[in-house]
C-alpha cells in the first residue's frame, strides 16, 4: 500500500498519522490568557528537543471546524509562558475533561476538577495531582498553515522542574511510580510501562 498525503484529505492523512506514531506521550499544558484567566489541554503531540538548553515541544493542531488557533497556543502567544504536566493513569477522567472545546472564558481547571498551585518562575499555575511538572518560558513557535488540519510548533525552554519526592532517586524518575500514559488511536490509550522489556546497547 503506497498512500500519497497530498492526495488525501486531511482527516484521513491524520488518522494514517495517529494510527501509526505511536504510542504517544501527553503533555496536559496548563496556560493563562491576557485577562488572568487559565487553560488546561492535552496534546499527544509532544517530545523533547534537548538537555543544554533544556528545550521541549508540542504541536498545537488548528481547530478541524474552522482552522482557528487554540486557545492554549492564543494564551502562549499572548505570554510566553506554560506547564506541561505530565498524565499519569490516575489522571486520565479528568485529563479527558480538559480535552472538552470549552468556550476561552471557561476555566478548565474548574471544569475538571484539577487543582491549581504556583509555579515559581512563571504565571501560568501547575496541575498539583500531577507528579512531573515542566515550567516552560517560549523558546520559539513556529506555524505550518492556518487552515483546519494545520499546525504549529512550541517549542518551550524548562525554567524549573517539579518532581513529586517519592518519584525522586539518585537523579532519575522511577517511571514505574509515575505510571504514565500514552495516546494511541481514536479514543485509545495505553499503560507505558504494564509490558515492557530492556534491551541493552551493545
Amino acid at each position: 500500500m503506497n498512500v500519497n498525503p497530498s492526495s488525501l484529505p486531511w482527516k484521513d492523512a491524520y488518522k494514517l498519522m495517529i494510527g501509526s506514531i505511536l504510542p504517544r506521550p501527553i503533555a496536559m499544558v496548563s496556560s493563562i490568557n491576557k485577562d488572568g484567566i487559565t487553560n488546561i489541554a492535552p496534546f499527544s503531540f509532544f517530545t523533547a528537543i534537548s538537555a543544554d538548553p533544556m528545550l521541549v515541544c508540542f504541536s498545537p493542531m488548528r481547530k478541524g471546524n474552522d482552522g482557528s488557533k487554540k486557545d492554549t497556543l492564543i494564551n502562549i502567544e499572548e505570554t510566553n509562558e506554560f506547564v506541561i504536566n505530565i498524565v499519569s493513569e490516575e489522571m486520565v477522567e479528568k485529563m479527558n475533561i480538559t480535552a472538552t472545546d470549552f468556550p476561552q472564558e471557561i476555566d478548565e481547571f474548574e471544569q475538571s476538577g484539577f487543582t491549581k498551585i504556583p509555579s515559581q518562575t512563571i504565571a501560568p499555575p501547575r496541575v498539583k495531582e500531577s507528579l512531573v511538572q515542566l515550567e516552560c518560558s517560549l523558546h520559539q513557535v513556529l506555524h505550518f498553515g492556518d487552515v483546519a488540519g494545520a499546525g504549529s510548533l512550541v517549542i518551550g525552554k524548562v525554567a524549573m522542574i517539579h518532581v513529586a519526592d517519592e518519584l525522586y532517586y539518585e537523579g532519575k524518575i522511577d517511571t514505574t511510580k509515575l505510571n504514565p500514559v500514552g495516546r494511541m488511536a481514536g479514543n485509545i490509550y495505553t499503560r507505558a510501562i504494564s509490558d515492557t522489556f530492556e534491551l541493552k546497547r551493545k
